[in-house]
């Protein structure tokens, strides 16, 4: 099965546009993992072809917030729906669990004793400053995270989070995850 974890930083931010719908925002880096490649890479918008590309051949997206924030962003850009691919949001999953959210920070933190390099709002800050590979690096790390977390919820069907000063376990329902999505997606490969 082919796994792309991706993660995206913006151009701008809800402040800029007025409304919290991410549809409104700007994609500035997006990164990716591909498990059948074992690699990490990254797409500005002028290297969306090549990100297109691969997600149509994935199996399953996975993300962190992807669902709700990076999906109907990313699929604003996109020719075809990306919706139709089978995805995996990790903040949903915790949310179904735990009944509220939690950050990628807190139970990257918890679970795998690892932290985010920056923030959202460090990335878009680098935008401003024009440091975009700043923003390759910081997007890369987080889908590293978001990689790592995955694994660890997969294999173990539960994660650590941080609740004040206690560290706690959430048991994860992992039922499907590594069931092959069906779908052929084909709108911008060539024939």
């Amino acid at each position: 099965m082919r796994k792309v974890v991706f993660d995206i930083e913006t151009r701008n931010i809800f402040e800029d546009v007025g409304k919290n719908d991410p549809v409104l925002l700007d994609i500035s880096i997006v990164g990716t993992y591909d498990s059948e490649t074992d690699s990490y890479d990254s797409y500005s918008q002028e290297e969306f072809p090549r990100l297109w590309a691969l997600i149509e051949k994935a199996d399953v997206l996975i993300g962190f917030n992807s669902d709700h924030f990076d999906l109907p962003l990313l699929n604003k850009y996109y020719p075809g729906d990306l919706f139709k691919i089978k995805s995996i949001d990790m903040m949903a999953a915790v949310k179904t669990a735990l009944g509220r959210r939690l950050s990628l920070g807190n139970i990257a933190s918890a679970t795998l004793g690892e932290k985010k390099s920056a923030d959202g709002l460090q990335a878009y800050q680098w935008w401003k400053e024009g440091k975009v590979q700043e923003i390759r690096d910081y997007c890369i790390q987080d889908v590293k995270v978001t990689k790592n977390l995955y694994d660890h919820i997969v294999k173990n069907k539960k994660l650590k989070y941080r609740d004040g000063p206690n560290v706690l376990d959430l048991a994860i329902d992992t039922t499907g995850w590594e069931d092959k999505g069906d779908h052929a997606m084909t709108f911008s490969l060539g024939f």
